[in-house]
């Protein structure tokens, strides 16, 4: 049954315009339709926020103002805002119209991915939000939804719908927006929304791309937000075997529940991304990940919602501490949700368990078949009791991977450490011996743990001039930004007024810090129209200020030939000092050839002149009263003067 038939817009015009033909989806904010712009005879989507967000005036006004900033985020990786607008109780956006399906029916379909396709979607989401990042603005709910495939491959982000300036806080009635299974720890605690909830979101997309499953379930959405605050997405090698440890170490950085140490944005993620890529072989890109892997959950229903944020919640533990495991339940759907209190009742055991279980068949069936035909099982047997392999410990904590080691047989070797972009401060980054190498039992394996990522302090770069603060910043570990130029009196010209982020601030190794330089005292530009060129240009150059004269001369009635008509900038204005004006000359009034009046009657030789672009003046003298015909006029007919000059005319 057809049950768009029963939506009381389809058919409807909305705004006398957008003619609306079909419903496509209904989210926990809006319904889509896609619709007919009449105006234009294009295809677009329009977006029909639900009448109980609608009555909101506070949320309207927010989602318009919104709405309209996205609008002038121009990406070929960003569904397009076309417009936005009200029809009586509907508050509608009209969008880009994208004939595909979603990357939720992908996985719907498929389950896991290979790590190749999961990175040829992920890498223009992250090119996508990227652009929102740099451009001032946080998505706040990326989920496999919110990804458009089209039908011809190309792959879109939508639904910015949610989007807030980077730095602010979601406070507004102690809520946050957002899907339960992609929320960032901090958006639980806080409401704090920065680039880094994209990014934590998209690991949790890349996690589900490569397992076909969410790290998260629960009961209800209070047990998963629990989770997000309290565990660690597990690597997806943990549910797919044989997936390289380089793409656990990408999803562990990405969903870092310590938020300082993800990558600060998703340009930084996406070059961690291309060098994962380039890294992998292409057995390990094209590796087919079991078909068991595909997810039984259906995410349809994760909707958007208003979370209330629960006071509550108890504070994630130290990195470093072992976490007690807790099994996994299942979460239907993302609505209101209720307070989030203490660690809720463990779930049902996990659903995964009995795969876990399978796995020691095979082993199992091996042994008996070498011990029955006797070939070589006394030295399989040997062998196997003294030799082992080094276990996955990668991105575990330092107590969880010597805990592992130690179940293993194996001692813990020396403790290192060493700075990582990618791996999360506490966790294990290396092994010596590697991972899966052979080891004789009670040998040791030591492990490397990483320190974070390298951060240095902004320096005080104050008064330096501008090559050396460059200089200075790549030598402390640091790149030089965006520069912006300031009039400043006590900060000489070309030297560095502030920095942001401010000197002593800890910041990431090869992070960028932008400098603002002064352009000195200003320069108040003079006034130099009317004047003849030489003498301008000498007023201006004893102000500091370069010249340059425009190669096209202008007419001007105003302004005789060889004077200065116009300036740029115009008079009054600041500049810097060595700044260029630029001064147009006069070539003086446009010459017009003057009409022989003589001998034509008044009425004539004034429409004749007049009519030729002069004005006229009459001299009658006392012989002249009662006279009509021209004797005499003051510019020579076939000479000429100034287009509206004046033209006198002696009659007799």
């Amino acid at each position: 049954m057809d049950t768009t038939l029963q939506d009381p817009l389809v058919g409807q015009v909305l705004d006398g315009r957008y003619r609306v033909d079909a419903r496509i989806a209904v989210g926990g904010m809006a319904t889509v339709y896609r619709a007919v712009d009449t105006r234009l005879d294009r295809v677009l989507a329009l977006k029909v926020m639900h009448p109980s967000l609608a009555a909101d005036v506070s949320f309207v006004e927010r989602f318009i103002r919104e709405a309209k900033s996205v609008a002038r985020l121009a990406h070929p990786n960003v569904v397009q805002v076309f417009d936005q607008g009200t029809d009586g109780s509907y508050v509608y956006l009209a969008m880009e119209y994208v004939a595909g399906c979603t990357l939720r029916d992908v996985l719907r379909e498929r389950g896991a991915l290979q790590p190749r396709a999961a990175f040829d979607i992920l890498e223009p989401v992250l090119a996508a939000l990227g652009a929102a990042h740099r451009a001032g603005f946080v998505h706040r709910d990326m989920k496999p939804e919110n990804v458009l495939i089209g039908d011809d491959g190309r792959v879109k982000v939508a639904d910015f719908g949610l989007v807030r300036a980077v730095d602010t806080v979601t406070n507004t009635t102690g809520a946050v927006l957002g899907t339960v299974s992609y929320l960032a720890p901090e958006q639980i605690e806080t409401g704090t929304t920065d680039p880094r909830v994209d990014v934590y979101a998209c690991g949790i997309v890349l996690y589900e791309m490569l397992t076909g499953d969410q790290p998260h379930y629960g009961d209800s959405p209070a047990l998963v937000l629990y989770k997000h605050l309290h565990e660690d997405v597990p690597p997806p090698s943990s549910l797919v075997p044989g997936l390289a440890h380089e793409l656990d170490a990408l999803v562990a950085s990405a969903t870092a529940r310590n938020a300082d140490i993800r990558p600060y944005d998703a340009v930084a993620l996406l070059a961690q991304v291309l060098e994962t890529r380039s890294v992998l072989g292409a057995e390990q890109l094209d590796a087919v990940p079991p078909q068991a892997v595909a997810s039984a959950h259906d995410n349809a229903e994760d909707l958007t919602s208003v979370i209330p944020r629960a006071l509550a919640v108890q504070r994630p533990l130290p990195v470093n501490e072992i976490e007690p495991p807790v099994d996994e339940g299942r979460l239907h759907r993302t609505s209101r949700l209720g307070t989030v209190g203490a660690p809720p009742a463990p779930a049902p055991p996990s659903r995964r368990s009995p795969r876990a279980r399978s796995r020691r068949g095979p082993l199992a069936v091996l042994a008996t078949v070498l011990l029955v035909l006797g070939v070589g099982a006394g030295v399989w047997y040997i062998n196997s009791g003294q030799f082992t392999q080094v276990p996955g410990v990668l991105s575990m904590t330092q107590a969880q991977a010597e805990a592992r080691l130690k179940q293993a047989g194996l001692e813990v070797g020396s403790i290192d450490e060493a700075y990582s972009d990618t791996v999360r401060r506490g966790t294990v980054i290396s092994t010596d011996p590697e991972v899966g190498e052979r080891i004789r039992d009670n040998n040791s394996v030591s492990l490397t743990i990483s320190k974070g990522p390298k951060t240095v302090p902004v320096p005080q770069l104050e008064g330096y001039r501008l090559d050396k603060a460059r200089a200075v910043l790549k030598r402390e570990g640091l790149e030089p930004g965006m520069v912006t130029r300031e009039f400043s009196a006590e900060v000489p010209r070309g030297s560095v007024i502030s920095t942001s982020p401010e000197p002593g601030t800890e910041r990431r190794a090869g992070s960028a810090v932008a400098l603002v330089v002064s352009k000195g005292s200003p320069v108040e530009v003079s006034d130099v129209t009317g004047a003849e060129l030489a003498d301008a240009k000498s007023v201006l150059e004893q102000a500091g200020l370069k010249v340059k004269v425009a190669a096209q001369t202008v007419t001007s009635d105003e302004f005789a030939k060889g004077q200065v008509a116009a300036q740029s900038p115009e008079a009054g204005s600041e500049a810097e000092q060595g700044d260029t004006v630029t001064l147009t000359v006069s070539k003086g009034p446009e010459m017009i050839e003057v009409p022989d009046v003589v001998g034509d009657s008044v009425g004539d030789a004034r429409a004749a002149l007049e009519g030729a672009g002069f004005t006229v003046d009459e001299d009658r003298g006392l012989l002249g009263l009662f006279g009509d015909t021209v004797k005499k006029q003051s510019v020579d007919g076939g000479d000429t003067a100034p287009k509206g000059s004046k033209i006198t005319i002696t009659i007799r």
